[in-house]
């Protein structure tokens, strides 16, 4: 049976657009209606393929940045100039067009109200979530799943985005969310600025006496140095999950 499911998961599945929404000033945030979909853990992604009317295809994945209880599929995604993908995701796909996807893939970088659920709330540990740029999309998912199931799991976001702009997720992020800008910050804005560091994990990520599950999700740089910072800091590496990725909202 176990097989089974792993089959399921890596066929292509037949994914039809139902809105395609700003979510920032360069990013769109795509819903689909996927048949088939067996749904998800927060955390996981998917392949999305399109192919051209040649032959020709090409492939990328996305983090899904929907909750398990959306049983609508969200994906974020930049426009990039130049891009094989992004262009056609974001500015020509339509309501009602069609695309390929297979997942949901991963089980390393997932975190879900479920699997605390057994565990006595005084001995959880809390999640620390680092998030540079459009990595923020899985914590969208684990963030507004904890919502929805009323999880009582302490957890927390470090986010760093290049300007207010660029912040993705809104009122999703919670009132347990840090924003640090990067790229200049609005008169009005009250938050830190700069990228994280030391000073800044210290500050506003749970310390490493409180023993917490820490996942870091951004562009490779930004995903080792956090990595690094949170070692020196006294963070077991056991206790750290990394996602890196090229491109989209690199607060570097």
């Amino acid at each position: 049976m176990a097989r089974a499911a792993v089959q399921r998961r890596l066929t292509w599945l037949r994914a039809r657009l139902t809105d395609n929404l700003p979510a920032s000033t360069r990013v769109r945030r795509l819903v689909f209606d996927v048949d088939g979909w067996p749904g998800h853990l927060p955390g996981q992604h998917v392949d999305v393929r399109l192919t051209a009317e040649d032959g020709y295809t090409a492939q990328r994945s996305y983090s899904i940045a929907s909750p398990p209880e959306d049983p609508r599929l969200h994906l974020l995604v930049e426009d990039l100039p130049g891009g094989e993908v992004s262009p056609y995701l974001t500015e020509e796909m339509q309501a009602g067009d069609d695309l390929e996807l297979r997942g949901p893939i991963g089980g390393y970088f997932v975190w879900s109200a479920a699997a605390d659920a057994a565990t006595p709330a005084e001995r959880r540990r809390p999640v620390q979530l680092v998030a540079g740029g459009a990595g923020v999309s899985p914590f969208l998912a684990m963030l507004d799943h904890a919502r929805r199931a009323g999880d009582p799991t302490p957890v927390r976001l470090l986010y760093s985005a290049r300007t207010a702009d660029d912040v993705l997720g809104g009122d999703l992020l919670g009132p347990g969310a840090t924003v640090t800008l990067t790229r200049g910050a609005p008169p009005d804005w009250t938050g830190p600025t700069g990228r994280v560091d030391g000073a800044l994990l210290q500050e506003h990520a749970f310390p490493p006496d409180a023993r917490p599950r820490v996942f870091v999700c951004g562009p490779t740089v930004f995903v080792e140095t956090v990595a690094t910072t949170l070692v020196d800091l006294g963070h077991p590496p056991s206790a750290i999950r990394l996602e890196r990725f090229g491109g989209i909202g690199d607060p570097a």
